[in-house]
């Protein structure tokens, strides 16, 4: 592992020395990928020169132990010598995780898509509760959310909703969300306080570039029709809303959010794009998830993942056992203590699969 980060180390200085270089200030595309290359090399770079700084204090101390000293000095040495090895410690366990394969999809923009389940409006209901949830954890990470379709209730709920979250590392933190969301609480429509259970099924897509994956205009049918729901008077005017059926697969997106039809075509473009790529990859993965299913799940959009429950004001990740009592926070959008214990649940899988191969 050293001999592999001394090289990195080595990458990293010649990123610096090339960027200093004026001439490759001429080649913004360049400077660009370098920039980018250096940021994720950062991290890295700065534990391992952490701990070969450890490293030699703990070289230092060992050689002054095996002299002759003094009481009050010994122990003075014996605790730097410790603290030193404690670092080394905590550094190489931190650039074990830093050397894990990137998900190359973590910094894309993600498509969400939120369906109400099973309980009717009460699902619905719940459905608009977590695509505020969401809405207001993107706000906290300054992403932006972008809506291209939704079908809304009488009473307020969402039977459905795709939205797009545009912003760095947005994958990165929401990937973990894929599945049912169980909810557990008395509707204001229920007289007698009986507790009702609800479900919500949340996907998660990466962004697909239009490099990634390429499509047969003759395989896409195009629909056009009239928007609904808000907008005053653009509703039911102009067909500016766009159905794409991809018909080798059945998958259908609409989007209706633009004015514009050639924007709303364009959108759901992406989204289509999106689908088919990650139906792809869930092709690709399900023999390895057959074989060992992560600790933080497969993504499958049937598998049970959380349940939130009001009366106890308890929320539960299933996956990791993680229980919170803080759900009007979790609500509100304070997602990140959730988020970082599935992100650290996921690479101490990775590394355990690791060490086992």
């Amino acid at each position: 592992m050293l001999e592999k980060l001394r090289l990195v180390e080595e990458r990293y200085m010649e990123i610096e020395r090339r960027l200093s270089d004026p001439n490759v200030y001429a080649d913004r595309e360049q400077v660009t990928r370098l920039s980018r290359e250096q940021k994720e090399l950062t991290p890295l770079v700065e534990a391992y020169r952490a701990y070969r700084m450890a490293e030699r204090e703990a070289s230092e101390a060992r050689a002054l132990l095996d002299d002759h000293l003094e009481a009050d000095f010994r122990e003075m040495v014996q605790e730097e010598y410790d603290r030193a090895r404690s670092d080394m410690e905590r550094l190489e366990q931190e650039m074990k995780v830093l050397l894990l394969p990137a998900d190359p999809n973590d910094q894309k923009n993600v498509i969400v898509e939120i369906r109400g389940g099973a309980g009717g409006e009460e699902a619905a209901l719940f459905a608009a509760s977590l695509f505020r949830m969401y809405s207001m954890y993107a706000e906290r990470c300054r992403w932006k959310v972008e809506i291209t379709n939704i079908n809304e209730t009488e009473l307020g709920g969402i039977k459905e909703i795709s939205f797009m979250i545009v912003g760095e590392g947005a994958f990165s933190r929401l990937k973990f969300e894929s599945g049912v969301h169980r909810v557990q609480r008395v509707p204001d429509t229920e007289s007698s306080g009986r507790v009702h259970t609800s479900t919500v099924t949340v996907a998660v897509l990466p962004e697909a570039e239009d490099v990634e994956l390429e499509l047969n205009p003759a395989d896409i049918q195009t629909d056009t029709f009239r928007s609904s729901g808000a907008g005053g008077q653009h509703v039911n005017k102009t067909e500016s809303a766009i159905r794409l059926t991809h018909i080798p697969t059945g998958i259908v997106v609409e989007c209706q959010d633009e004015r514009s039809q050639y924007k709303n075509r364009e959108r759901a473009m992406k989204i289509l794009r999106s689908k088919l790529l990650d139906a792809k990859r869930q092709e690709q993965t399900s023999a390895i998830a057959a074989e060992r299913r992560s600790q933080v799940g497969t993504g499958d959009r049937s598998e049970r993942i959380r349940t939130y429950n009001f009366p106890q004001g308890r929320v539960t990740d299933h996956r990791i056992g993680l229980t919170l009592y803080k759900i009007d926070a979790i609500m509100n959008g304070d997602l990140d203590e959730l988020v970082d214990t599935l992100v650290t649940a996921d690479q101490a899988e990775r590394l355990r699969a690791g060490e086992e191969s």
